[in-house]
């Protein structure tokens, strides 16, 4: 695992948490280091993310298991695995941002968002229906990955999970980061002007 890699998780980690997106020791960040077989770079679990450094981070495999460490890695780091292999994901960000949890308690079946510019931040033109899938939150990863795939559209790069946060992927972690700070705009548009727009887009 190169220092690159973790310092920029680590870098990236502080960036949320000074965003107030990494509460307390929450979220997780991971980087594909190989395909075959799979290996990310995650951060370990229980770090105050606001005081993360390069040295907390741990190799895991496909299951999310700790490769050759005794690092404890995040508990999520299963799911990160699941949708690194299922979306081709170089990176997967999964923060607790506000928006994303209160959106998905409004729209329990998938958050709909359209003709709106910032999604072509997101990887979609304005004029799209973009549908934001959200699955009910589990501490079982792999019930969480076998909903995260049930749904799965190769178009829509992120999941909510009810009541707990937001997973979103891209190329690298910077690529992840601008779709997850374009998606957190998205969806506090959708709700701060839900009662304005009542039936529109519901």
């Amino acid at each position: 695992m190169g220092t690159l890699v973790t310092a920029e998780l680590a870098r990236e980690c502080v960036r949320y948490a000074q965003m107030g997106w990494m509460r307390g020791t929450s979220g997780n960040l991971s980087v594909v280091l190989q395909r075959d077989p799979l290996r990310l770079a995650v951060t370990v679990s229980g770090v105050d993310k606001g005081e993360i450094t390069a040295a907390d981070s741990v190799v895991i495999d496909s299951d999310g298991l700790a490769v050759d460490s005794d690092k404890i890695p995040s508990a999520e780091a299963g799911l990160h695995a699941r949708i690194a292999r299922v979306a081709g994901a170089g990176a997967v960000v999964h923060v607790h941002a506000l928006a994303t949890v209160v959106a998905a308690e409004h729209w329990p079946d998938g958050v709909v968002l359209q003709d709106l510019e910032m999604l072509k931040g997101f990887g979609r033109q304005a004029h799209e229906q973009v549908v934001v899938p959200v699955v009910q939150n589990s501490q079982d990863m792999v019930e969480l990955g076998d909903a995260f795939e049930k749904g799965f559209d190769p178009g829509v790069p992120a999941l909510l999970v009810a009541r707990h946060g937001v997973y979103v992927w891209g190329d690298d972690l910077v690529q992840a980061r601008h779709r997850l700070e374009c998606l957190e705009w998205l969806l506090r548009f959708k709700v701060e002007t839900r009662d304005i727009f009542t039936g529109r887009h519901s």
